[in-house]
């Protein structure tokens, strides 16, 4: 068994990570802004026999990162799920950027993942695995146009997590980034390519895969090394 803690719980792959974590037996805490608004991940909290408990976490907000890892305990953490995004202002528009809504894209998708990593770093032993989410966007090989701050952050969180892992190389400590696919989820829409259960699915047995000697490269979701 497994301590798993998974942050934007409420929702989207995130969610089927909890259901999948919890089908397998592993104890999972799931990190969620808005727990009264989170209706499926009580259900399957309430039918869990205890293996997945809720905790607010505003991955924005140091404060809100400090209580919600705080109140998860004292218990070594395994596996940690980096999930929690949000799309920003899609416009290509550069007349006309979004400055309070760029800056909280950094906040959510670039400091948030470096801000809930930090906060479970003293549970963390030889064998955790830090998982991030990013996306094809954050890629230089990605060959459109706009999402200014979707990709900044994307693409900040990408090299960040690299440093990262070189620096907890020694201590065992597996740093991964991954691009989850084009997810049938609130932020890509009903048709994309696969659904968060395929996805999240995908994404355990390529963590379960990942080595230490990998430690800070960039995969897509089905075990194949993205370029950026």
């Amino acid at each position: 068994m497994a301590n798993v803690a998974i942050t934007g719980a409420g929702r989207g792959i995130a969610l089927e990570l909890v259901r999948s974590h919890a089908a397998k037996g592993d104890r999972v805490f799931a990190l969620v802004r808005n727990p009264s608004k989170a209706a499926e991940l009580q259900a399957i909290a309430s039918g869990s026999d205890g293996k997945v408990s809720i905790h607010e976490m505003d991955v924005a907000e140091t404060a809100s990162v400090t209580s919600g890892a705080a109140e998860t305990g004292a218990e070594p953490i395994d596996l940690l799920y980096n999930v929690a995004g949000v799309l920003g202002e899609a416009s290509a528009q550069l007349d006309g950027v979004d400055w309070d809504d760029f800056d909280y894209a950094l906040e959510v998708m670039l400091k948030g993942p470096m801000r809930v990593l930090t906060a479970f770093l003293p549970r963390m032993r030889a064998g955790c695995k830090v998982i991030n989410f990013s996306s094809q966007l954050a890629a230089s090989t990605w060959p459109y146009g706009g999402y200014y701050p979707y990709v900044a952050a994307k693409a900040g969180l990408n090299r960040m997590m690299r440093s990262v892992a070189t620096d907890l190389k020694d201590r065992g400590i597996v740093v991964g980034i991954v691009h989850p696919g084009y997810v049938q989820t609130d932020m890509s829409g009903p048709d994309a390519d696969i659904t968060p259960q395929e996805s999240a699915e995908a994404i355990i047995a390529l963590t379960e895969a990942w080595t230490l000697e990998e430690s800070g490269e960039f995969y897509n979701w089905n075990g194949k090394k993205h370029e950026w």
